[in-house]
């Protein structure tokens, strides 16, 4: 109608050629891992962020020493995902921040589950804060800093989203020490207590 000003947006539908990867599994194939690379990509709305850091790591057989994640949400089955890398050795060290706001919808169900499949033998620490970000950088057994970064949360969201994986050591320390303030003063686990005495102090706390 070109006599209203203000008219509804209509839904999008994107150009098939403008969605590069619409499978977390056939992005991480195509990636060749290597010093200095960098790839910059759209996905589409059926794109797992948490599938393809996974992907990435058993394709390129690559071990994350240490790997920090930082997202607005998550599911259960990204969970699983991490306890599966973290059980079969990909991923030695894991660190996860996430929203207060998940944390305060999901202190009944995801938030627990994290607690009871990732704290593992003192190898996993959860912060939570009021954080936005979307991003994994990870340092690899043979010395490779790799991070990512994107618009996605780790699942799925339903929109074409943005993503970057590259190779860039000054970049990964710049995330890893900005990462280091924020998981001093908004940790959740007590490494000096056992994990078994933490997951009981917190059902209590569930439950009273």
């Amino acid at each position: 109608n070109t006599d209203v000003r203000y008219m509804r947006p209509r839904p999008a539908r994107m150009p098939t050629a403008c969605v590069r990867y619409d499978n977390a599994d056939a992005l991480a194939r195509d990636i060749k891992f290597k010093a200095g690379m960098r790839y910059d990509m759209f996905v589409s709305g059926s794109f797992i962020f948490g599938d393809f850091i996974e992907a990435f790591l058993r394709h390129n057989n690559c071990k994350a020493v240490k790997m920090t994640i930082g997202t607005l949400s998550m599911s259960k089955e990204n969970v699983d995902s991490l306890y599966l890398l973290m059980t079969l050795g990909f991923i030695d060290d894991l660190r996860l921040m996430v929203s207060d706001y998940f944390y305060g919808h999901e202190r009944r169900d995801i938030v627990p589950y994290i607690y009871k499949k990732l704290d593992i033998d003192n190898r996993f620490q959860l912060g939570v804060t009021r954080i936005h970000t979307k991003t994994c950088h990870f340092e690899s057994l043979g010395g490779k800093k790799i991070v990512m970064h994107a618009s996605a949360n780790l699942r799925s969201s339903g929109n074409v989203e943005q993503m970057t994986i590259e190779e860039n050591p000054a970049l990964y320390d710049f995330y890893d020490e900005t990462y280091d303030i924020l998981f001093e003063s908004f940790q959740t686990i007590n490494h000096a207590v056992t994990s078994r005495s933490s997951w009981e102090g917190f059902e209590k706390r569930l439950t009273s």
